[in-house]
């Protein structure tokens, strides 16, 4: 568990650099006695050294190895010593191998003895570490050496744990070792000479610190001045640019990234090959939203009674719903079309882009021409699309998807009478229950065992059970094996002569749970098994940027190449319009500016929400990936059944759920069903955002009635659990006292 830092770790330090500033005022107070013991020391060392210099070496070497296996914090004052007592080369001879052996011996030790320990104790540095090794390689501890961005010991014991071969971890370990390994050493010769409390003030010894304090930032500039000469080596870089940086994408990742490069007056050209707005705008949010609310107010009029109305068949003309979802994409484009953003002088190109250069973008134009233009940075935006999976005859069946459904079923006077969806994520819930509102008889198909996996299983369950109460099939457990098309022979139900037969194409889908197969009949189906990011066409590969289901990406965004970013559902790791906006703001800042400051992409608090009804919204851990992650945890939970609002409204079901750390109001994560819940989700976004606990929500006013209040309730649940039964006891003792 990552438990919260504690406050009085400030005091401490203050306390601990106090003494420290009033002991070194003690001595420098008695200089003669201090500078005589030092002197004293050193000469009966030295002496012992000359007269035994073969065995002192060896024990010195001996000690130094047993200090870097062991990871005992006394390497940086051996290493000091070093100098002092073996001068500059010898002594780098002697730490140089000592270092590498104690800290191989470390390596093993990690390897088969100490893995759980360590585990344990650095599980957090892990992912890191596997991470650059698949990257980098031995590079990658060589850049760890020579630059330290871990602990010396942390870095032998997390290597135990990697696939990393002994051989290449102590030769790789001594040479990155080794820069540092001089600088230390000259210090402690350059201490050695201290003769009086002036020499301290002596340029070769202040030099010294100098170059001791300034070697890891020395260092990492020049691994990295090298690292980009390498890398750019085979490109002629062009002496000028044409913009300051090219976007490829007008998503919501494109447009944010370009909205912000025109504020700061940088001279950006915004690329996209189909529609401005991108997928949230044209096929997702956007139009499923409007879908969703036509079909909710359809499911409202069959449930008027509940109202005290009278129920009644919703009648309507599909194509007229369909039509006010293209009113309402056309009601939005405004806020994303070329001309507002040319106003905000964007120079925005229609036409397919490709990177065939670090620093150059071709573009093909829809008239056929092409263009070329350097930028000295480069945002790949490009968004994802449906995935659709190697189905055998799923071409056959002329199946839809989420991008294509909105224009193949816009005329349809009907919704599909019989529906499948295949997929049982956030899209192919949100599709299911929309259609199956709109009169759709729907079979909802999803090959793992829950709908909505990622989710804890109260909420999958909850979730199945309002679809199948809106009349879905719900098909878990279920793999999709086939899909056809058959020719069956019809005939007239009102007359079974033989001449009114016909025959007619019937779709089908054949899908097997545990032994047992079956087959599914359809009019139409929509696939929704997820979305994958566009990766090809972009000239990624030309460029060798790695991609592995997304573009690979740094903690500042940059791929393979630090002056082109990649954000949104192209570079993961969330597909949703609200994170790719999110990573827009550090792409474009550090294209821009990244010379002078770059940030690291924060994804410490990113909420989401499904939009089923009632809804599902949630924000940090829940109870699922918190076991996974073996974090401690307690879970406080608040049935939404008992707020007045929702029964007032006839929305009275679904829950609060709050994880905290144990015995602390300090919030992990929050998951909430029930209506609006999308909604209520922000309050703990923003308590998460700025660490303020459960009880900061407690002590907040929640206007009455409002959904809000199940917020506080389950604050107050929580706080009702931290009461100690002792203090009530004695409280209770001392009203009835207070009667008396």
């Amino acid at each position: 568990m990552n438990k919260p830092r504690s406050n009085l770790y400030k005091p401490i330090l203050l306390l601990l650099l106090i003494s420290f500033i009033g002991t070194l005022l003690f001595y420098l107070n008695d200089q003669s006695i201090d500078l005589e013991r030092m002197q004293m020391i050193i000469a009966d060392v030295r002496q012992w050294h000359q007269q035994n210099s073969a065995i002192f070496a060896g024990v010195f070497f001996s000690v130094y190895v047993i200090i870097t296996a062991t990871s005992l914090p006394l390497a940086v004052w051996m290493t000091l010593a070093a100098g002092a007592l073996f001068g500059l080369w010898g002594g780098v001879l002697m730490v140089s191998f000592a270092s590498s052996i104690g800290a191989t011996l470390a390596f093993l030790s990690s390897r088969y003895f100490l893995r759980d320990w360590v585990r344990t104790k650095l599980g957090k540095y892990i992912h890191t570490i596997d991470a650059g090794l698949e990257k980098d390689g031995g590079f990658y501890l060589f850049s760890l050496r020579l630059i330290p961005a871990l602990p010396f010991f942390a870095v032998n014991l997390l290597m135990g744990l990697s696939a990393m071969k002994t051989w290449r971890f102590y030769w790789v370990s001594q040479i990155g070792m080794l820069l540092g390994t001089i600088v230390y050493v000259n210090a402690g010769t350059q201490l050695s000479k201290l003769n009086s409390l002036a020499d301290i003030t002596s340029p070769a010894l202040v030099m010294s610190f100098v170059i001791l304090a300034l070697l890891p930032w020395l260092a990492r500039m020049a691994l990295s001045l090298y690292q980009r000469r390498s890398l750019y080596a085979k490109w002629d870089k062009p002496k000028s640019f044409d913009r300051n940086v090219i976007i490829i994408g007008a998503g919501a990742a494109g447009l944010v990234s370009a909205y912000i490069a025109a504020v700061v007056k940088a001279k950006v050209t915004l690329i996209e090959v189909h529609k401005m707005g991108g997928d949230c705008l044209n096929y997702g949010c956007v139009p499923s939203k409007a879908l969703i609310k036509s079909a909710k107010i359809a499911h409202q009029m069959k449930h008027a009674h509940s109202y005290g109305l009278s129920s009644f068949k919703p009648t309507f003309n599909f194509s007229n719903v369909m039509q006010r979802i293209h009113e309402v994409i056309a009601a939005i484009a405004p806020h994303d079309s070329v001309e507002r953003y040319q106003s905000m002088g964007v120079e925005v190109l229609e036409g397919h882009a490709k990177v065939i250069t670090p620093w150059c973008v071709q573009i093909t134009h829809t008239n056929g021409s092409i263009t070329e233009l350097t930028s000295r940075s480069i945002i790949i935006a490009s968004g994802a699309a449906p995935f659709v999976p190697p189905l055998p005859g799923l071409e056959a069946t002329g199946y839809l998807t989420s991008d294509t459904l909105w224009e193949h079923l816009r005329n349809d006077e009907c919704a599909p009478k019989r529906l499948v969806v295949l997929g049982g994520g956030p899209i192919g819930c949100e599709l299911t229950q929309a259609f199956a509102r709109l009169g759709s008889q729907v079979t909802q198909i999803e090959m793992l065992e829950r709908l909505m996996i990622r989710e804890d299983e109260d909420v999958s369950l909850f979730v199945k059970q309002t679809l199948e109460q809106d009349g879905v099939t719900v098909l878990t457990g279920h793999k999709a094996l086939t899909c056809g098309v058959s020719k069956v022979a019809s005939k007239d139900m009102t007359n079974n002569d033989q001449e009114n037969k016909s025959i007619v194409d019937v779709k089908w889908i054949e899908v097997i749970c545990g032994d047992t197969t079956s087959r599914i009949e359809f009019d139409q189906i929509i696939v929704a098994v997820g979305r994958a990011p566009r990766l090809s066409g972009f000239g990624l590969e030309e460029l060798e940027i790695p991609t592995n289901k997304v573009v690979q990406t740094n903690d500042y965004l940059e791929t393979l190449y630090p002056n082109i970013y990649a954000a949104g559902d192209v570079a993961g790791p969330y597909q949703f319009t609200h994170t790719a906006a999110h990573q827009a703001w550090y792409a474009s800042v550090n294209a821009l500016f990244g010379q002078l400051k770059r940030f690291k992409v924060d994804y410490r608090v990113i909420p989401w929400a499904t939009f089923v009804d009632p809804e599902v919204a949630r924000v940090g851990l829940n109870e699922q990936e918190a076991i996974t992650q073996n974090i401690s945890y307690e879970v406080t939970r608040y049935g939404i059944d008992d707020l007045d609002r929702a029964i007032a409204e006839g929305a009275a079901a679904g829950f609060v759920k709050v994880l905290t750390v144990p015995g602390k109001d300090k919030i992990l994560g929050v998951t909430i069903v029930g209506a609006q819940a999308a909604e209520l989700i922000a309050e703990f976004v923003l308590a998460m955002k700025y660490n303020l606990g459960l009880s900061k929500i407690l002590g907040t006013i929640h206007t009455y009635p409002t959904m809000a209040e199940a917020n506080k309730y389950v604050a107050g649940q929580w706080k009702r659990t931290q009461v100690n039964p002792r203090v009530m006891h004695w409280l209770e003792r001392y009203h009835t006292w207070r009667r008396s």
